[in-house]
């Protein structure tokens, strides 16, 4: 008995052992992992606030800016009016942004659009984008640039000076 119970035991190790390699290396991506610098970005499709869908594929060649927010944020709320003021600056030399509302309903999100005048496209996120780009706080911002690899990627608030270098990296 103690022979299979030891083999048991082996055999668990040796798996976990597999998956910790493969996750170390890069095989596999865990939930909840951020993204880094020359991933390739992670697909999604997305319903939009106003109706329709917003999907990665939508932005295949072009500097696409993933800023994911919610209304009851507060770094979030510093940061929008800069946002939409990057994107009109930025909007005739390629850029795209995509806000992404993070487990709100359809109302708040439009009223933080509303409020600080975003003219693009905000998507509502049930919390599995989140999950595919390492939300664990908020906001963060993903700039994947023409080819659809992650350039930067950053976990809170950013200042809109720290905004307009990233999106200069990926135009």
């Amino acid at each position: 008995m103690n022979a299979t119970i030891s083999l048991g035991l082996l055999a668990r190790s040796a798996i976990g052992t597999t998956f910790a390699l493969a996750v170390v290396s890069g095989a596999i991506r865990p939930a909840l992992a951020a993204p880094h610098a020359g991933d390739v970005a992670t697909p999604f499709s997305l319903p939009k606030a106003t109706g329709g869908t917003v999907t990665l594929a939508q932005f295949r060649g072009k500097p696409l800016y993933l800023n994911f927010f919610a209304s009851w944020c507060g770094p979030c709320n510093n940061e929008a009016p800069g946002v939409g003021g990057l994107y009109r600056k930025y909007h005739a030399r390629g850029l795209a942004i995509v806000g992404i509302n993070e487990q709100e309903d359809k109302s708040k999100a439009l009223g933080f659009v509303k409020k600080y005048k975003w003219p693009f496209s905000v998507a509502l996120d049930d919390g599995n984008m989140g999950k595919a780009y390492g939300t664990i706080g908020l906001p963060v911002h993903v700039f994947i640039d023409k080819a659809g690899r992650v350039s930067v990627y950053r976990l809170g608030e950013m200042s809109r000076d720290d905004v307009e270098a990233a999106i200069k990296k990926i135009l």
